[in-house]
C-alpha cells in the first residue's frame, strides 16, 4: 500500500511539475530560436517529422537522396537532440530499402514509449506504386542508429463501398464548381480533374497501392488514426487501428478536388477534422473535412480560409485546447512559412505569426512538422532550400511569441 501511495504521489508530482512548465513557458519572454540541423547541401532533403522521447530527447526524420521517387538512392535519415543540448547529433540512416526510394516518414511514440515509423517505399518510381510500411522499436533513445524490433507492410484494400461513396460525392463537387463566375476553361479543368479521380478509384490496384503518410498519427480513445493520401487520383483516407497498430483497415474516402496529405485534429466533443493540402483547381485553400464517428466516414472536403499553394501543412491541438496551424500562408509559392493559433477549435485564427519569409523565388520553406513538448515549448521542423542547397531546419518557440504579433483583425 505504501508503494502504491508513493507511486501516486510521484505521478501527481510529475503532472504538477509538467503543468507548471507548460504555463511557465507561456509566461516567458516571446522567444523564437532556429537553426539548421545539418549544413545545407546539394542533395535533396525533404518531408521531416519530429517526435519527443520521455526524457525530452527530440528525434527528427526526413528523406535524403539525389531526387525523390525517380532516384533509387533515396533513404530515410534522422538526428537526435538531447534535452539541454545546443546542437544536434550527427545524422544517421533511419531506414534504407536497398534499390528503392524511401519517402515521407511519419513518426509516432506510443503509450509504451516505443517509436513507430510509417513511410512510403516507392516500387516503380511513381507515387502510385507506393507500398506503405510500418516499423516499431523499443530501442531508439540511445545514440546511433535505431534498432528495429519488427517491420511489415500496412496492406489496405478499399472495396466497392469505397468506390460507391466516392462516386456518390463527385456530382456535388461538379455542381459546386459549375458556378457562373468561372470561365469555360476553368469548368473544363474541374471536369478533367474529377474524371481523373473517378478513373483512379475504379482501378483496383490504385485503391490498394499508392497510399502515403505525411503528418503525425492521431489517437482518439484507444483508436489510432493514420492519415493517408493517394497522389495518383488526389483522394485521402485514414488507416484505422483498434489494436495499437497490429491490424489496420481503411476508412471511407475523403473526397474533394485535390485534397491530399491530411492532418487530423480532435475537437472536445470527439469529432475529428482533417486539414488537407490543395492540389486541385482554384481557389487555393487548405481543405477540410469532418468525421463524427472517429474517422470511419467523412464529409466532403471544402475550402477553409487558410491559403495553400499546394504544399504540406499540419494542424495540432495543444494541451491548452488551442489549435496551431503551420504551413505556407500564401496561395502561390513556398517562400513564406507561418504559424496561426486558434482559440475556438479552428473556426477562427486570432493570432498569426510568420516563422520565415523571403521574396518569391529566393527560397523555399515547406512540409513542416509540429510538436508540443512536455515542457510546453513548441518545436517545428521544415524543409529549407536556398541557393540550390537544402537542409532541414528546426525552430523552438512559445505561445507567447505567437501572441506577441497581436490579435488578427
Amino acid at each position: 500500500m505504501r508503494i502504491q501511495r508513493a507511486g501516486g504521489w510521484v505521478c501527481w508530482w510529475v503532472w504538477f511539475v509538467a503543468a507548471l512548465a507548460v504555463s511557465g513557458s507561456d509566461r516567458l519572454t516571446p522567444t523564437l530560436v532556429s537553426e539548421a540541423i545539418f549544413a545545407p547541401e546539394a542533395r535533396h532533403n525533404h518531408a521531416s517529422c519530429v517526435v519527443e522521447a520521455s526524457d525530452g530527447t527530440l528525434l527528427v526524420a526526413w528523406f535524403n537522396g539525389s531526387g525523390e521517387r525517380q532516384a533509387d538512392d533515396v533513404k530515410l535519415q534522422a538526428s537526435r537532440r538531447r534535452q539541454g543540448s545546443r546542437s544536434w547529433d550527427p545524422r544517421f540512416t533511419l531506414w534504407d530499402t536497398p534499390g528503392f526510394p524511401d519517402c515521407n516518414p511519419s513518426l509516432h511514440v506510443d503509450a509504451q514509449g516505443r517509436l513507430w515509423l510509417f513511410h512510403a517505399v516507392i516500387l516503380a518510381n511513381t507515387w502510385e506504386s507506393t507500398l506503405l510500411q510500418a516499423r516499431v522499436s523499443s530501442r531508439w533513445r540511445t545514440r546511433g542508429p535505431v534498432r528495429w524490433d519488427g517491420m511489415e507492410p500496412v496492406l489496405l484494400a478499399p472495396g466497392e463501398d469505397f468506390l460507391q461513396i466516392l462516386n456518390g460525392q463527385l456530382p456535388r463537387l461538379q455542381l459546386e464548381r459549375s458556378r457562373p463566375d468561372l470561365t469555360s476553361r476553368q469548368r473544363e479543368e474541374v471536369s478533367e480533374f474529377m474524371e481523373g479521380i473517378h478513373l483512379g478509384a475504379t482501378n483496383r490496384l490504385y485503391r490498394r497501392l499508392g497510399w502515403m503518410p505525411r503528418a503525425h498519427l492521431t489517437t482518439i480513445g484507444g483508436r489510432w488514426m493514420l492519415p493517408l493520401y493517394h497522389d495518383g487520383y488526389s483522394v485521402s483516407m485514414v488507416a484505422l487501428s483498434d489494436d495499437q497498430g497490429r491490424t489496420w483497415r481503411p476508412s471511407a474516402p475523403i473526397v474533394g478536388l485535390g485534397n491530399v496529405q491530411p492532418s487530423l485534429t480532435v475537437r472536445r466533443d470527439g469529432s475529428v477534422v482533417a486539414w488537407m493540402r490543395d492540389n486541385g483547381p482554384p481557389p487555393h485553400r487548405l481543405l477540410r473535412a469532418e468525421s463524427t464517428d472517429r474517422g470511419e466516414t467523412w464529409t466532403p472536403a471544402v475550402d477553409s480560409e487558410i491559403p495553400n499553394p499546394g504544399s504540406g501543412a499540419e494542424v495540432r491541438v495543444l494541451r491548452s485546447g488551442e489549435w496551431i496551424f503551420i504551413g505556407n500562408d500564401v496561395e502561390n509559392g513556398r517562400h513564406s512559412l507561418a504559424v496561426w493559433m486558434s482559440q475556438d477549435e479552428g473556426e477562427t485564427w486570432a493570432f498569426r505569426r510568420r516563422l520565415v519569409e523571403v521574396q518569391a523565388g529566393q527560397g523555399s520553406f515547406s512540409y513542416p512538422s509540429l510538436l508540443e513538448a512536455r515542457d510546453g515549448w513548441l518545436h517545428a521542423t521544415w524543409s529549407e532550400a536556398m541557393g540550390g542547397r537544402e537542409t532541414i531546419r528546426h525552430a523552438r518557440f512559445n505561445r507567447a511569441w505567437i501572441r506577441s504579433a497581436g490579435q488578427y483583425p
